[in-house]
C-alpha cells in the first residue's frame, strides 16, 4: 500500500491537523496539505489552519517542514536552508499542481 494520497481521498477526509508549540509557547494548530520524502527525509506541507472555511485566505503561507530523529524521538522542524528549501519546494509544488490539477495559465 502506497502512502502517497489520492485527490478523492483528500476532498473526502476531514483535515489532517497537526498542534504544535512555538518559541513563546503558543500552541499553533496547522493543516497538513501533503506528506512526502525527498532524498531519505520526510517532509510535510503545512499551513496556519482556519477552523472557519470563509476566513480561509487564498494566499496562505505554505510551510514546509522536516521530520528528524533524536535521542529523544521524532521532532518537526521548519525548513530554512534556502537550497534545502528551493529542493523540497520544487517536490511539494509538482505534487500540489498534479492533486489540485493546477495549470500555469489558471494563474495570475
Amino acid at each position: 500500500m502506497s502512502d502517497e494520497l489520492s485527490p478523492e481521498m483528500l476532498e473526502e477526509a476531514k483535515p489532517d491537523l497537526l498542534t504544535l508549540e512555538d518559541e513563546d509557547g503558543q500552541e499553533v494548530t496547522f493543516e497538513v496539505i501533503d506528506a512526502t520524502e525527498v532524498n531519505g527525509t520526510r517532509y510535510l506541507a503545512v499551513i496556519p489552519y482556519q477552523e472557519d472555511p470563509a476566513s480561509l485566505q487564498e494566499d496562505a503561507e505554505l510551510i514546509l517542514m522536516r521530520i528528524g530523529t533524536d535521542d529523544e524521538g521524532e521532532y518537526m522542524d521548519i525548513v530554512d536552508d534556502d537550497e534545502e528549501l528551493l529542493t523540497v519546494g520544487k517536490v511539494f509544488e509538482e505534487r500540489l499542481r498534479a492533486m489540485y490539477d493546477i495549470d500555469d495559465s489558471e494563474l495570475d
